[in-house]
């Protein structure tokens, strides 16, 4: 199925059903992305932010939109994105802070710092 030039695109269309049948992801303040939607693959690729980002029912809300999205005849394949909410502070490889400070300096903001360990005194 090709889009015509009167009707909306496939990343438009499942943009509109994000919209119309996931008002949930904003709710809890969440974001929604449709990055790609190509209907000669029928490839489509959506990426969750905001809220989503270390959410405990994240892996429910992808599943949800994979298993609806998967019916479209237009449709092969769904990935739905969800980035570890320490990704956006860069992971526990990266040397430095956003700020630019050193997060293990003196001991503070490593990642491990909020479950110090056995131990730690």
């Amino acid at each position: 199925m090709t889009d015509s030039a009167d009707d909306p695109s496939l990343k438009e269309r499942v943009e509109q059903w994000m919209a119309r049948e996931m008002p949930i992801i904003q709710m809890h303040g969440g974001t929604s992305a449709v990055r790609a939607a190509d209907p000669e693959t029928g490839e489509v690729i959506i990426e969750l932010g905001g809220g989503c980002s270390g959410c405990s029912v994240s892996d429910v809300t992808t599943g949800n939109i994979e298993a609806e999205l998967i019916t479209w005849p237009e449709i092969d394949e769904v990935t739905v994105r969800v980035p570890d909410a320490r990704d956006s502070l860069g992971g526990p490889d990266q040397p430095e802070s956003i700020m630019g400070v050193d997060r293990t300096e003196g001991g503070r903001g490593d990642w491990g710092s909020s479950n110090p360990g056995k131990d730690h005194l």
